[in-house]
């Protein structure tokens, strides 16, 4: 296990094993050094280490990973993770509704990572950008462009219709148009991190 949304396979290829890694796809669990770190990283482990597995492969990301769910039996990890509070659904990159669900439970239910004091959990996609404040929660992002009001109030920043990462005057601000108000466009490579000159 590399953290807790990643694993390497070993896949057969008809004379010897191969290692595969794989990106668990639609979730994002805590980075190593953040709080619930090891903790996501060992549930992955006691859900697939050793086990037989299978991807449902959606795509392969720019690191060279297969981006797919894992499934060990019937049980599928994504979505177990989620159940378990070890990992936030990457709305980003997700589609499938139920693992929302998932998630707000969990939440409700103060599982695993959301029994950690507010301050304490911040979304990885954050944290990888130095975003996270200690003095606040967090929030779990979904665009919210709708509610400009709403946003401005937890960053200063508004969603006023800027597309481009010429407008941005921020790696902070870029990173509020990607996670708050869905501009897609910022993050041309897909890997979560938006206008790579500002947010190096």
């Amino acid at each position: 296990m590399h953290d807790g949304d990643t694993l390497t396979l070993l896949v057969s290829d008809g004379s010897r094993f191969k290692p595969v890694k794989v990106r668990l796809a639609e979730i994002d669990t805590p980075e190593s050094k953040q709080p619930y770190g090891e903790r996501a990283k060992q549930a992955l482990s006691d859900l697939a280490f050793g086990k037989q597995a299978r991807v449902v492969v959606q795509d392969t990301d720019k690191y060279g990973r297969t981006v797919g769910r894992v499934y060990v039996g019937s049980l599928d990890v994504n979505a177990e993770l989620v159940k378990r509070g070890a990992a936030w659904v990457y709305r980003q990159y997700s589609s499938d509704p139920s693992l929302i669900t998932l998630e707000q439970q969990a939440k409700a239910a103060r599982r695993g990572l959301w029994a950690l004091p507010d301050a304490q959990r911040c979304a990885p996609w954050d944290w990888r950008h130095g975003t996270c404040s200690t003095a606040s929660a967090p929030t779990t992002h979904a665009p919210v462009a709708s509610t400009a009001a709403r946003a401005a109030g937890n960053s200063g920043f508004t969603c006023a219709g800027k597309r481009r990462c010429g407008e941005m005057t921020s790696c902070q601000e870029a990173t509020f148009y990607l996670t708050q108000c869905g501009v897609k466009s910022l993050d041309g490579d897909g890997d979560g991190r938006p206008c790579e000159k500002l947010c190096r």
